[in-house]
């Protein structure tokens, strides 16, 4: 995979707290600048991305339910369409984790459900934080989100735990097919890692080094 193509599987990601306006501006042209899929920003700052990103083919993309994914479904749908009102066309959002620790699977695809139901035409994507679920859990939670028909399940918020593994992607690959996108987020700097995780059936790389890896 030469970079122009590994640059088009990468989310260009600033999620801190404390990012500013300006550094949310110079993300903007860092993702147009190397071609990335998309900028991956928090909510108060989607309309800012979307607006700088306006006339390119880079996508404008939100997290929601982010990073803990503890609250009500209403919430994460109004937050939901609240971003995609302001440009978001890419939804991350993070699974009830508590339920699927419950084993409430129900609640789990109603939740991913709600959410979709709030993202009209923007793709959904579902973090199902890894690193806190058994691999038999790891299954469920990616069957729930093929069930509420999202468009990706991804590995993880990078604010827990532990990041993207290897062996999660395989995992998480084997069990929605070859049709639905898989993301890997979390801890990935270089590009011999990016590349693992493409191998192992990852279609999007979700990274704040994204110019280090394509550059390397």
């Amino acid at each position: 995979m030469n970079s122009k193509q590994l640059a088009k599987t990468i989310d260009h990601t600033l999620l801190k707290p404390d990012a500013t306006k300006e550094q949310i501006l110079k993300l903007c042209d860092e993702a147009k600048q190397y071609g990335f899929a998309s900028v991956c920003v928090n909510p108060c700052r989607i309309a800012l991305a979307a607006e700088a990103l306006k006339g390119t083919d880079v996508t404008p993309c939100c997290v929601v339910g982010f990073p803990l994914g503890a609250i009500p479904t209403e919430s994460k749908a109004a937050e939901t369409a609240v971003a995609v009102k302001n440009g978001a066309r890419e939804i991350d959002m993070v699974i009830n984790i508590g339920a699927a620790k419950d084993g409430d699977w129900a609640l789990v695809e109603s939740d991913i459900a709600g959410v979709k139901a709030a993202c009209g035409e923007a793709k959904l994507k579902v973090i199902i934080e890894t690193c806190l679920l058994t691999d038999e859990e790891k299954v469920k939670a990616c069957r729930a989100a093929v069930n509420a028909k999202a468009d990706f399940v991804k590995t993880s918020t990078g604010f827990s735990k532990a990041g993207a593994k290897v062996e999660d992607v395989r995992l998480m690959r084997e069990t929605v097919g070859p049709d639905m996108g898989v993301k890997a987020a979390g801890g990935i700097h270089n590009r011999a890692e990016a590349e693992a995780m493409i191998e192992a059936g990852a279609t999007r790389i979700g990274a704040s080094s994204g110019i280090a890896i394509v550059t390397e």
